[in-house]
């Protein structure tokens, strides 16, 4: 763990402006605040159906990602840019709402399932594997069960937006960390902080 350095940032969401505000949008606010911290602009990329964008950190060149499918269909997109920038998964950052945590946590993590996320799901089956780095954004589930689906496509309420928005704020600060490889240290410094 750590080795690889972080050259390709992916934010799972859906496109279109009905979807902006919602939940199940929280990785592209992430790769949003990313862009606007380090002064860059997402362009339609027509290598993968995606956004794209390119900051420097440290240095180094980091390409942010939105893929334009809707999230069940996420994988190709990325694959594609991927492939046409020669980035392996192992060098892609992923970030996903998690309906685990509750709003305002934040947690990275290297490899494992989908955990029932459909755009993880996706990405894994068409890249081939899951060893790549997720940060976690956590969203909190629906009060009752069947209200899943209705509630990651919604707005949060004003105080979990403001939660959410810190924990965005806390894991895009860690990117120094994540492109000079040293996502052991990156790891460390937020998830010892969610559980202080």
């Amino acid at each position: 763990m750590g080795a690889s350095r972080i050259k390709l940032i992916v934010g799972l969401g859906n496109p279109g402006p009905q979807y902006q505000r919602t939940r199940h949008n929280a990785g592209f606010w992430l790769v949003d605040e990313l862009a606007r911290r380090y002064g860059a602009v997402f362009r339609a990329e027509h290598r993968g159906q995606c956004d794209a964008a390119e900051i420097s950190v440290a240095g180094m060149a980091v390409h942010l990602v939105k893929p334009q499918l809707f999230m069940n269909r996420s994988g190709l997109p990325v694959q594609t840019y991927a492939r046409y920038r020669n980035i392996l998964p192992a060098e892609m950052l992923v970030a996903h709402d998690e309906l685990d945590f509750k709003p305002g946590a934040a947690k990275l993590k290297v490899g494992g399932g989908h955990g029932g996320h459909n755009g993880l799901r996706d990405l894994i089956a068409v890249l081939g594997t899951s060893d790549f780095v997720r940060i976690r954004l956590g969203i909190g589930r629906a009060p009752s069960s069947d209200r899943g689906a209705a509630y990651v496509l919604a707005k949060p309420c004003v105080e979990e937006d403001i939660a959410i928005r810190s924990a965005i704020d806390r894991a895009a600060d860690l990117l120094p960390m994540l492109v000079e490889g040293d996502v052991a240290a990156a790891m460390n410094a937020l998830n010892a902080r969610e559980q202080a």
